[in-house]
């Protein structure tokens, strides 16, 4: 009898126990299903995105917003650039220089090959002052001269073409004068470039100085020098050579992206780089389209600024767009979307 009373109390509390802990649990299932949820601030309108965000929550995130300002900016031409090693102009310029030397040895034993032949043939034909053998060893002196100074001149005209065809007009011209173009090349005071325009890209008149970047927001100033002879096999498009400066930075092997104005002038906005996110590899800035409201616009970035950001055709002067907190504004956007899976 005590020990079915002892099992009946027990039973009794369980059952107690468990009613207890099924309401708390029901409770606690009540409370985080009537949990507060931040609130949604995330619309679509007019198949626009379309987040509002109170002035109180734009001051505590940091939201801030600047308002576009017109430019007129030159259009430019994005090409690809490297910084090319001049090994094969130093030697070229080296062997040049040997030929002309012994152009020039060649010339002086020619002159007195020829003065000793000329002596030679007088003292044998007048006054036989000198063999018959003799006068044929001067002879053979100056023959063997003239051939010599043919070689050199041959030896001359081939490197002259080869300077002409590999780097053409100006820069194989100053070779051969070794004038001041070369020269700073060799010693490096400048560094070569070849710049080769996108496929189907033709400049009537290339500009007299354009702009490199080289991993760098700071651009320098190249100027150029003419025509390249041949074309980047892998590129395919029109090549171009111009010089840096050596301070620039720049060095053989290095690639760069370079911009050639065009001289035609476009007018858009300047956005700065901080106003700008980046998403499905598209680039957007967020527009304040009412005191709290800001909607996602895609934007084109092809045309950087000389100074940072880009340059953006198609958007009106004087709108507001976010300069400060735009990273803010995509998180609430993708916050929101995560939302709305879960609630589903």
């Amino acid at each position: 009898m005590l020990f079915g009373a002892v099992l009946a109390i027990a039973i009794a509390s369980l059952l107690v126990w468990g009613l207890f802990v099924g309401r708390n649990q029901a409770v606690v299932e009540a409370s985080r299903s009537h949990a507060v949820k931040a609130p949604q601030r995330v619309a679509t309108k007019n198949a626009a995105t379309v987040i509002t965000i109170d002035d109180e929550v734009q001051q505590r995130s940091g939201i801030k917003t600047d308002t576009l300002v017109a430019v007129a900016h030159q259009e430019e031409i994005r090409a690809f650039g490297m910084v090319l090693d001049v090994s094969r102009l130093t030697e070229l310029s080296n062997n040049y220089n040997r030929a002309q030397a012994e152009l020039q040895t060649a010339q002086a034993k020619l002159s007195m090959s020829r003065a000793a032949f000329d002596r030679a043939t007088k003292l044998y034909t007048q006054t036989k002052a000198i063999s018959e053998a003799q006068m044929q060893s001067a002879e053979a002196a100056f023959a063997t001269d003239q051939a010599s100074l043919a070689a050199a001149q041959a030896q001359v005209h081939s490197l002259t073409a080869s300077a002409y065809q590999d780097w053409g007009s100006v820069i194989g011209k100053s070779l051969v004068d070794q004038s001041e173009t070369v020269v700073r090349l060799i010693e490096r005071q400048e560094f070569l470039l070849q710049i080769t325009l996108p496929p189907g890209v033709v400049l009537t008149l290339p500009p007299t100085t354009a702009a490199v970047e080289s991993g760098k927001s700071t651009r320098t100033k190249i100027t150029f020098v003419s025509r390249a002879t041949h074309v980047d096999p892998k590129i395919q498009g029109v090549t171009l050579f111009y010089v840096a400066p050596a301070e620039s930075g720049l060095l053989p092997g290095m690639n760069a992206l370079a911009f050639l104005p065009t001289g035609k002038i476009i007018d858009g906005v300047a956005v700065a780089t901080s106003s700008v996110v980046w998403w499905q590899d598209r680039a957007w800035v967020y527009q304040r389209t009412g005191p709290d409201k800001f909607e996602r616009v895609e934007i084109a970035t092809d045309i950087p600024a000389p100074g940072g950001g880009y340059i953006v055709a198609g958007l009106p002067p004087d709108v507001q767009i976010v300069s400060s907190g735009a990273q803010l504004l995509l998180s609430e956007e993708f916050r929101s979307q995560i939302q709305v899976d879960e609630d589903n």
